[in-house]
């Protein structure tokens, strides 16, 4: 073939033909593809997909086959109840025969042509139809019978005829099923009909709940159907017999009911020892018989020692964990049990105790006023304190059953101090003897959190946490007495201060133990002060002993260093807050606060210390010249600041790296700070000159040495006062310029800083590079 065109061009041609022709057919098929899948297909070749189908063939059969089921359903109750009466006796007869028949014998042809659902469906409405004779027979032939009874008797005639007619069809899922529902039935309804008490009542619930039990321990197709009747019935006779049980007025009423828990209880556990997995079983029967055994003695104690009773039962029940003999499912079970019915029981005591925590405030409302200790009612007090102790002895107990598991260990120790701590006020013992025990309680937990390692870290812990409260409730109650508060904070910091120094526990624990140590000596010396009748601001010199003591020892304390010095410091804020009504009182702790700083500052592990000193010397300074009304402070600041920059000169020396801010910044601070704010009061000359000088001095010798501190320092200063000295004059012209003038101005400024923000911010850059190369 010949063309016009050379070889290449010609190439190059059908290169681009090709190409286009590639686009159009990608294009083509995706086209096709989408009208095919696409929501409204309008034409799909042989083989394509057809719309997608919302619902499948058996789930429209089902919806059909009950619509139909319903409908006949409808159409005979209809009939029976309306209907009815216009037939004769014969006629009657022979169309419930009919229809029943008819119904009931369908599923059989359509069984064997293998249409189930269909049979189904029949067989439901034929299975309606016999209730509705059941009804038709009640209402025509014997409508002077007794309604329960009849009920009864047709109910247990519906359910073997039932079962029977589902054992002959076994192709039927639905027979079966109804005739156990139906079979719940006969056995309460016949009780009720003999006008039985809620006993007997309870009694038919549970003899319903047996036979479905062992009905379901066959395994069959429908035994879920079954447990869940038997827990059900199981569930009812088991709150008759507890709703009987508690009103019940003395010992003997409650053996009816106490007998018809303790057979809900076996029932329970004899389903758990013959079903693997049972185990929700055994539970409802520990806790019947929980309340079957505490329900007998109820009638005969209090409120308190009933609790405990039930108490006695469930730790019994909760024993069964230990019993290696009993199926596993038992054993979980009634160990469930134990534990739900104990927890209510601790709780209970738990917030008793509580209640009697809190009534111990009420000292506060008048200190040593030698009031009686809060006692609570004898009975009910012990029987809380034997609850807990009960608790935390079975608690303890599973700490070598439930190896590795810390909760047990904690729950013990924290019920066992709930326990024995508040038993001397529960008690109504004495004052004297209730200190004593209480402060046994909490130096043995506290002894326990130090032991941690020993006792685990969870139990140790909750120690830690029981010491602590403790400590704070007898201290608290203390306050009734001056003698009882000494003793009680001495006996408290010297074991405090002897569990920091020789325990060889947990780190925390001895950090505890230092923490409180040095808070019981504050509180021996505020108490101090308030025996020997000083005011309450002359309580504060003695209460610096404390931090004084605590930087004194320093490095001694060792490991409790950090909680000791933190415990110090929170003790000369008390201070400072005591000393807070009277000014020269507060400025002698502030200079005295301020010594004790600055000596723990010679160490080289607390220099920042050093900061604190000089701020509380300044704070110290100006409390006594305002309380003095001197208004000139020159004369005191410039000693400060000339001592200061001495320190400062001989530090430089000896280290020439140390930064100018931290060899003269509190010095030149300590005159400059307080004569700039006397300057802005002061309306004569005399002070804003010599200020202005001296900065200027300040600012011009900064710069000589290259020194960032006088330098800033001196420069605001100067700055400061040059604003001040204008400021009258700013005033007077802006009063006399137009009040538009202003913010124009202000704009017009605004704009020019915007304008040329790039190159302020370069020369701001500049300036700080200039200010830190400074020393």
């Amino acid at each position: 073939m010949e063309t016009p065109l050379p070889p290449a061009e010609e190439l190059a041609l059908i290169d681009r033909e090709l190409a286009q022709l590639d686009a159009r057919r990608i294009y083509l098929l995706g086209r096709r593809q989408w009208l095919l899948s696409g929501p409204a297909p309008l034409w799909a070749p042989p083989g394509a997909p057809g719309p997608a189908k919302e619902a499948s063939a058996p789930s429209a059969q089902n919806v059909l086959l009950a619509l139909g089921a319903v409908l006949l359903a409808v159409a005979a109750l209809a009939f029976t109840l309306v209907s009815w009466g216009s037939m004769g006796i014969a006629g009657r007869s022979a169309v419930l025969a009919a229809v029943t028949g008819a119904a009931l014998g369908a599923p059989v042809l359509l069984l064997r042509r293998t249409l189930r659902s269909t049979a189904e469906a029949v067989a439901a409405v034929g299975l309606l139809l016999t209730v509705l004779d059941a009804y038709a027979l009640y209402a025509v032939g014997m409508p002077g019978a007794d309604g329960t009874a009849y009920a009864a008797g047709a109910a247990a005639v519906l359910a073997a005829a039932w079962a029977g007619y589902g054992r002959a069809l076994p192709g039927l899922r639905l027979p079966v099923p109804a005739a156990l529902l139906t079979a719940q039935l006969p056995i309460p309804l016949a009780v009720l009909a003999g006008a039985a008490g809620p006993v007997w009542v309870g009694w038919a619930l549970l003899a319903t709940a047996a036979l479905d039990a062992a009905l379901a321990a066959g395994g069959r197709a429908w035994a879920r159907l079954a447990w869940a009747a038997a827990a059900v019935l199981g569930s009812g006779a088991a709150l008759v017999g507890l709703s009987e049980s508690v009103i019940a007025t003395s010992a003997g009423h409650a053996l009816a009911p106490s007998a018809l828990l303790g057979a809900v209880a076996a029932l329970g556990v004899a389903v758990a020892w013959r079903i693997p997995g049972a185990w929700p079983a055994a539970t409802a029967g520990g806790l019947a018989a929980v309340a079957a055994l505490g329900g007998l003695a109820r009638p005969a104690l209090d409120t308190g020692w009933t609790v405990v009773a039930h108490l006695l039962v469930a730790l019994a029940v909760l024993g069964a964990v230990r019993a290696s003999a009993l199926p596993e499912a038992v054993r979980r079970g009634l160990a469930r049990a134990g534990a739900g019915a104990a927890v209510p029981v601790a709780v209970w005591a738990l917030a008793w105790v509580a209640t009697v925590l809190v009534a111990r405030l009420r000292v506060l409302e008048q200190v040593w006023a030698a009031t009686t200790p809060f006692a609570a009612p004898y009975r009910l007090g012990a029987a809380a304190s034997v609850a807990l102790l009960l608790t935390a002895a079975a608690a303890w107990s599973l700490v070598r059953v439930l190896p590795g598991r810390p909760e047990p260990g904690a729950a013990a120790v924290a019920l066992g101090w709930a326990g024995l701590f508040p038993a001397p006020l529960l008690l109504g013992a004495p004052a004297g003897a209730a200190f004593a025990a209480q402060l046994a309680v909490t130096v043995a937990a506290g002894a326990l959190a130090l032991r941690s390692g020993a006792a685990g870290r969870a139990a140790g812990i909750v120690a830690g946490a029981c010491a602590l409260l403790g400590a704070v409730s007898v201290s608290v109650a203390a306050l009734d007495g001056r003698l009882a508060t000494f003793a009680v904070l001495g006996s408290l910091g010297a074991a405090s201060a002897a569990g920091a120094a020789y325990g060889r526990g947990a780190a925390w624990a001895r950090s505890g133990a230092a923490a409180l140590a040095v808070a019981c000596a504050a509180g021996l010396l505020v108490a101090l002060g308030a025996v020997l009748g000083w005011p309450v601001a002359w309580w504060a010199p003695p209460l610096l002993a404390v931090p004084a003591a605590v930087a004194a020892l320093g490095p001694r304390l060792g490991a409790v260093r950090v909680p000791a010095e933190a415990s110090a410091a929170a003790a000369g804020g008390l201070a400072l807050a005591l000393a807070a009504t009277d000014a020269p009182v507060l400025a002698l702790v502030l200079a005295l606060a301020g010594v004790v700083c600055a000596g723990a500052a010679v160490r080289p592990e607390r220099r920042s210390a050093g900061w604190a000193a000089g701020v509380l010397f300044l704070a110290a300074t100006w409390v006594r010249l305002a309380a003095s009304g001197v208004g000139v402070p020159e004369a005191y600041s410039l000693p400060v600041t000339a001592a200061a920059l001495a320190v400062g000169f001989v530090r430089r020396r000896k280290d020439a790296a140390a930064s100018s801010w931290t060899a003269y910044g509190p010095g030149l601070a300590a005159t400059a700070l307080p004569s700039l704010l006397a300057v802005w009061g002061d309306p004569y000359w005399p002070r804003p000159l010599l200020l202005g000088l001296a900065a200027l001095a300040v600012t011009l010798e900064g710069a000589r040495r290259r020194l960032q501190a006088p330098l800033v320092l001196g420069g605001a200063t100067l700055a400061a006062v040059a604003v001040h000295e204008l400021t009258p004059y700013v005033v007077q012209v802006v009063d006399a310029l137009p009040r538009w003038l202003p913010p124009a101005l202000a704009g017009l400024l605004l704009l020019a800083v915007g304008a040329t923000y790039e190159k302020r911010l370069r020369d701001a850059r500049r300036m700080r590079e200039a200010l830190g190369r400074l020393g």
